[in-house]
């Protein structure tokens, strides 16, 4: 199947709007570029940071009549007038190929790598993940999933039960098993999640070791090593439950969290969990510690 992209030019307070007036002009997806091709960070949770000029982009089947699209254009208000836009085609095989060329094996630590299913491992002998990118959940590529593989290649983990909470491509979980674990305990929210993470560990041949639950019908077990990579909110409100899974003197690793928000994560885990001075990559942070006192 071969596509038309539909291209338009418009200021960082509409860029959003723009895409929402392409998508309810039958786009089947949205891109926003840099007009200037600056490059631009992983934007904080709920906030979508553009640049200053902005390109939009709409995709289309290719026999799509553009003209009562473009009609509908004119009548906004924000752009430029007479319309300027650009129109380009795309086959599928150009597609999917400008796709895959962004993902290539990643390194973490010394030893650790994530690569996609089409490359061959890089160094065979080590440790590797095969996970594919998908839209949903996590590969390594985000500071916060990085950070949290950066540190499980520093643990002991042989033999270990470990608890991956908020597991979503089970990314963090099946690495401890690759890297000596003898079991995960996966937990989320999503069964969706769920699936995915269940699905990867086969992938990778560790599926009899990794165990899924929704958080409402986990076990009630005290695992070797904790690691949470979710949102800063829902650490600190679940702060109690998190602990209730580490066993004394067991490492916990917490990310999914912005420089800002440290200070008051660590504060929710304390006394019972000594910290480490946090890591930082780009905004985000991971904070790291070891329980040293029992649950009140």
């Amino acid at each position: 199947m071969a596509w038309i992209q539909l291209t338009l030019t418009t200021d960082n307070e509409h860029a959003r709007q723009l895409g929402d007036i392409l998508m309810a002009n039958q786009a089947q997806a949205v891109t926003y570029r840099d007009a200037q091709d600056a490059p631009i960070f992983e934007p904080p949770p709920g906030e979508i940071a553009l640049w200053s000029q902005s390109l939009v982009t709409g995709l289309y089947p290719a026999e799509t009549n553009l003209a009562p699209i473009l009609a509908n254009l004119k009548k906004v208000g924000f752009l430029a007038k007479p319309l300027q836009y650009k129109t380009d085609p795309l086959e599928d095989k150009d597609w999917e190929r400008a796709w895959m060329d962004n993902f290539k094996p990643i390194c973490f630590g010394q030893r650790f790598w994530v690569v996609p299913s089409w490359h061959q491992p890089p160094e065979p002998n080590q440790p590797y993940l095969l996970l594919d990118p998908g839209m949903a959940f996590g590969t390594g590529t985000h500071p916060t999933t990085a950070l949290c593989l950066e540190w499980l290649t520093e643990q002991n983990l042989e033999g270990k039960t470990i608890v991956d909470f908020g597991c979503g491509s089970g990314i963090l979980g099946i690495a401890a098993l690759k890297l000596g674990a003898a079991r995960c305990i996966g937990i989320d929210i999503d069964q969706q999640a769920l699936k995915a993470s269940k699905e990867n560990a086969e992938r990778n041949g560790v599926a009899d070791q990794f165990e899924v639950y929704l958080a409402h019908e986990a076990p009630a077990i005290q695992a070797d090593l904790v690691i949470a990579n979710i949102l800063a909110g829902p650490l600190q409100e679940l702060a109690p439950i998190i602990q209730g899974y580490l066993k004394p003197q067991g490492p916990l690793a917490l990310s999914g969290i912005l420089e800002r928000q440290a200070a008051d994560v660590m504060h929710a885990y304390q006394p019972r969990i000594s910290f480490n001075p946090p890591r930082h990559q780009e905004e985000w942070t991971l904070v790291s510690g070891r329980c040293t006192a029992l649950l009140p």
